[in-house]
């Protein structure tokens, strides 16, 4: 088969979905792990011309997939002229390159898949910088190789891109353009800073949401501080935070932030470029994990969570919130699932009865916390 330059100009192409169950993901139910992938894929507006799936015992260095996987692959990608695989598993600068030479085809990995995700779904000017930075710093391992088009690199998924570019021409616009967006980002921090500086002198409590993407954070949101931040059945529908007053009968008890959500294999860039926004975390009195309880991998959506926290060295009071408890078929037994993360509370985000729960918890911690008189019973109001 020719081998296809990268550096056509067509304006979409034959996409191949590319799932694989790596050996080191102990996830114990992989079709929901599939599944996050192919959500994963719609969040950034991908229709795969194909889907496949595969099972690794080892993985090759070289190609991470394994000699007899990979001649299976290239029979899928000459029988549906694919030229470009989405990898669910993050891959090395080489191993992209030797597959995409091998297959013929360009090669994305589960990085740049959410690296894509993240840049078409910021939307403030911090946001923005911080995602830009990821993506340059994940585009610059992508230098390496005398003779590569570096074009594979910058493209988009679906896109061709525009041409090969000298590497060292190509790796100093990258230095000058992360300066830069460095100096953007800290002029961008130091307004949070005085921001928080003055909320803390305040004593304001500051309670922040956080967890597994789509876990229902920004409906919850919603529903506490009467608000209308972006709530969708998506991955990473928001990623900017978004901070509100949170009043209970009349009396405000302090702010309310949604934070970006997380993920199985979050790219290290993106936890890098986001530290600013996350350090509001070290500043909460109250972090308020959502957790999806109708997803068969909850339990390790939450080892995930707290993973990051241990990364970003937050450790602060927190309460479990099962969310979507609607979803499940047998809510009994979720209960009892859920009975050894303590503190918690089970609700259904979509109906104010049932916040209801987590309403009449922040309440108490409230009065436990700050003396105030009793909250009961609990019940929302706006500002």
């Amino acid at each position: 088969m020719p081998k296809k330059e990268f550096y056509s100009t067509q304006e979409s192409s034959s996409i191949l979905a590319l799932g694989i169950h790596a050996p080191y993901n102990r996830t114990k139910h992989i079709e929901s792990y599939f599944e996050e992938f192919q959500n994963l894929i719609k969040s950034n507006g991908i229709k795969p011309t194909a889907t496949h799936y595969l099972k690794l015992r080892d993985i090759d260095p070289r190609y991470f997939v394994t000699q007899g996987k990979l001649d299976e692959l290239q029979e899928i990608c000459d029988k549906n002229n694919i030229e470009e695989i989405v990898i669910s598993e993050p891959l090395t600068p080489q191993q992209e390159r030797n597959l995409s030479e091998l297959l013929h085809c360009k090669v994305f990995d589960r990085t740049h898949l959410i690296l894509e995700i993240f840049e078409k779904n910021a939307h403030s000017a911090e946001g923005k910088a911080q995602v830009a930075i990821a993506m340059l710093k994940h585009q610059k391992t992508r230098l390496a190789g005398k003779g590569v088009h570096l074009a594979q690199q910058a493209g988009k998924i679906g896109n061709k891109g525009p041409g090969e570019t000298q590497k060292e021409k190509q790796a100093r616009l990258i230095e000058t353009t992360m300066h830069r967006m460095r100096k953007q980002l800290e002029q961008l921090q130091k307004v949070r800073a005085t921001q928080r500086k003055s909320r803390l002198d305040s004593r304001i409590p500051h309670l922040c949401l956080i967890g597994y993407t789509n876990a229902g954070k920004s409906t919850i949101m919603n529903a506490l501080t009467k608000s209308n931040v972006l709530a969708e059945d998506r991955l990473f529908a928001t990623l900017d935070t978004t901070t509100r007053a949170l009043f209970i009968n009349g009396t405000k008890i302090g702010v309310l932030s949604d934070t970006v959500g997380f993920i199985q294999n979050l790219p290290h860039h993106l936890i890098e470029a986001f530290k600013s926004t996350l350090s509001e975390l070290q500043f909460a009195d109250l972090l308020i994990q959502v957790i999806d309880i109708s997803d068969p991998n909850w339990e390790s959506h939450i080892k995930i969570v707290q993973s990051i926290l241990q990364d970003l060295e937050v450790n602060k009071e927190m309460i479990y919130v099962f969310n979507k408890i609607d979803k499940v078929e047998h809510p009994d037994d979720a209960a009892i699932k859920a009975e050894p993360y303590q503190p918690h509370v089970i609700v259904n985000a979509q109906t104010q009865e049932g916040v209801t729960p987590l309403i009449n918890f922040i309440a108490g911690w409230y009065k436990e916390h700050y003396a105030a008189p009793p909250l009961t019973p609990a019940k929302i109001t706006q500002e």
